[in-house]
C-alpha cells in the first residue's frame, strides 16, 4: 500500500471499466476513486485520522493523490475535501466491518470462511467447474504458504487440476475479472508468476456501497451489482482437491462434473439425483451420466433412490455390486477403464520439455549476451589484416596493399596512391 500511494497504480491492478447513465466513460474517475480507497482502508487499518489521509493526499506529492489535487485545482479545496471524506468514511466502515489478521490463526480462520464460501458457490457448466477446480489448487497452495499471496506457475497449477497448460489460461482470466484472484507480477526467467486470492465482502450492494458522488444512484460505481443467489451447492473441496489430478477426471473421463459429485457425495451421502442437481450445479443428464459412469466403476452404490461413495473411494477402490461386479481398484486401473489412462504422464513429460527447453534457450541467451562486444569502428586497425612485418593484407583477396600502414593514433593511413601487389 506504500508503494501503491507512492508510485501510483503502476499494473493496473485497481484498474476497472464503468460507464455514468448517459454514456460518458468514467474510467479515470473510477480508476482513481478506486486507488483512493484502497490506501483510505491501509490508512484507517494503520491508525490514520480523517484529517492525516486528507493532508497526505493533497499536500504529499504522492501519486495516488494526484486526482485529489486536480479535483482542488479546478473546483476548489473545499470540493476535494468532500470528495475525500467520502472516500475516508467508507474505507473506514469497510474497515470496521472486516476481521482484522493480526496472527496465522486469523489467516486460517479467513480461509477457511472463502473455503466455505466457495464450496457454497455454484460453479455450472465445464468453465465454472474449471474454475472452481483453480480456486481449489490455490486454497491449498495458500494454506501451506500461511497467506493470501502465492507463487504457481501456469504448469504447476494444470498439473495439480489436471488439465492443459492452455485450459488453465482462461479460468486465471475470470477469476481476476471476478475480483477473486489478482496477478501482482508476470515473473521472470527463474521465477513463477506471484498471484494474490481476495476474500471478497458480502452483502455490497449500488445504494449501500460507497461512490465517489455518494451513495445514490448515478454514481460511478453504482451500476448493476452481482448478488449471491440462493443455492444448494455444497462440495467438499479437500476431497476434491485429492482426486482432481487423476486421470479418471480428464476431460473425456469423468471430467469436472463428475468430480463436483464425488465432492458432493464426499461432504453429504444418500443423495438423490435431484438433490444432487444443486450440490453439485450439475444438470439433470449430466449428473445421470456422470453417476452411471461411477456405478459402473464401483465407486457409486446406489441404495433405492439415493447414491453414497464406496468405503474407499477417494482412494480410488470400488465396491462390488449387482451393477458393477468388477468394481477398480486403484484410479489408475479407473483411469485405464474410462479411456483416459497415461493423460496426466504426458502432460507431465510435456511440460518437463517444455521446462528443459526453456533452461536450455536462457543458458543460451546468457551466453550469447556475454559475447557480445563493440562493433569495431569502420577505421580502426584489425590486427588479423596487419602481418608481422607491417603490411597490410587484403582480406578478400589475400593481396598485400601497397601505400596503406597503420597511423600513430591506431588508424589506417595512405601514404601515395593505393594499388596491389603481388
Amino acid at each position: 500500500m506504500h508503494r501503491l500511494l507512492v508510485e501510483g497504480d503502476t499494473e493496473g491492478a485497481y484498474a476497472r471499466w464503468s460507464r455514468q447513465r448517459g454514456g460518458k466513460d468514467s474510467a479515470a474517475a473510477d480508476h482513481a476513486w478506486t486507488v483512493t480507497r484502497a490506501v483510505a482502508a491501509a490508512g484507517a487499518r494503520a491508525g490514520w485520522s480523517r484529517t492525516d489521509f486528507i493532508q497526505v493526499m493533497l499536500d504529499g506529492p504522492y501519486k495516488a493523490g494526484a486526482h485529489a489535487r486536480m479535483i482542488a485545482h479546478r473546483r476548489g479545496h473545499e470540493r476535494a475535501v468532500q470528495w475525500l471524506s467520502r472516500a475516508w468514511e467508507g474505507a473506514a466502515a469497510h474497515v470496521a466491518s472486516t476481521d482484522t489478521i493480526a496472527a496465522r490463526t486469523d489467516f486460517h480462520t479467513a480461509l477457511a470462511d472463502l473455503r466455505a464460501e466457495i464450496e457454497r458457490t455454484p460453479w455450472p457448466g465445464i468453465a465454472g467447474k474449471t474454475d472452481m477446480k483453480n480456486l481449489f489448487a490455490r486454497l491449498d497452495i495458500c494454506e501451506q504458504a500461511g497467506g493470501w499471496d502465492h507463487t504457481l506457475s501456469e504448469r504447476d497449477l494444470a498439473e495439480r487440476i489436471g488439465c492443459s497448460r492452455e485450459t488453465v489460461r482462461k479460468p486465471n482470466g475470470r477469476l481476476v475479472a471476478r475480483h477473486l484472484l489478482r496477478q501482482l507480477n508476470s515473473g521472470s526467467a527463474t521465477e513463477a508468476a506471484a498471484w494474490m486470492l481476495i476474500k471478497q465482502v458480502q452483502n455490497r450492494s449500488s445504494q449501500r456501497w460507497a461512490t465517489s458522488q455518494g451513495p445514490k444512484a448515478g454514481g460511478v460505481l453504482s451500476g448493476l451489482t452481482v448478488r449471491q443467489p440462493d443455492s444448494k451447492a455444497d462440495i467438499n473441496s479437500r476431497a476434491a482437491s485429492k482426486v482432481m489430478p487423476e486421470d479418471a477426471f480428464a476431460h473425456f473421463g469423468l471430467g469436472g462434473s463428475g468430480l463436483a459429485v464425488v465432492a458432493a457425495l464426499a461432504e453429504s451421502a444418500n443423495q438423490t439425483i435431484e438433490q444432487l442437481q444443486g450440490t453439485a450445479s450439475v444438470s439433470r443428464p449430466t449428473a445421470y451420466r456422470a453417476v452411471g459412469k461411477l456405478i459402473g466403476l464401483g465407486l457409486v452404490v446406489k441404495e433405492g433412490e439415493t447414491y453414497r461413495l464406496s468405503e474407499q473411494a477417494l482412494d480410488g477402490l470400488g465396491e462390488q455390486t449387482d451393477e458393477c461386479p468388477e468394481p477398480v481398484q486403484s484410479w489408475s486401473e479407473a483411469g485405464d477403464r474410462l479411456g483416459v489412462a497415461g493423460a496426466s504422464e504426458r502432460r507431465r513429460t510435456r511440460h518437463a520439455a517444455q521446462r528443459a527447453h526453456w533452461e536450455r534457450l536462457q543458458t543460451l541467451r546468457a551466453a550469447n549476451r556475454r559475447s557480445v562486444t563493440a562493433a569495431r569502428h569502420l577505421y580502426a586497425v584489425d590486427p588479423a589484416l596487419v602481418r608481422e612485418d607491417g603490411l597490410v593484407v587484403d582480406p578478400v583477396s589475400g593481396e598485400v596493399i601497397e601505400g596503406l600502414y597503420v597511423a600513430s593514433d591506431g588508424e589506417w593511413i595512405w601514404h601515395e596512391e593505393p594499388h596491389m601487389v603481388a
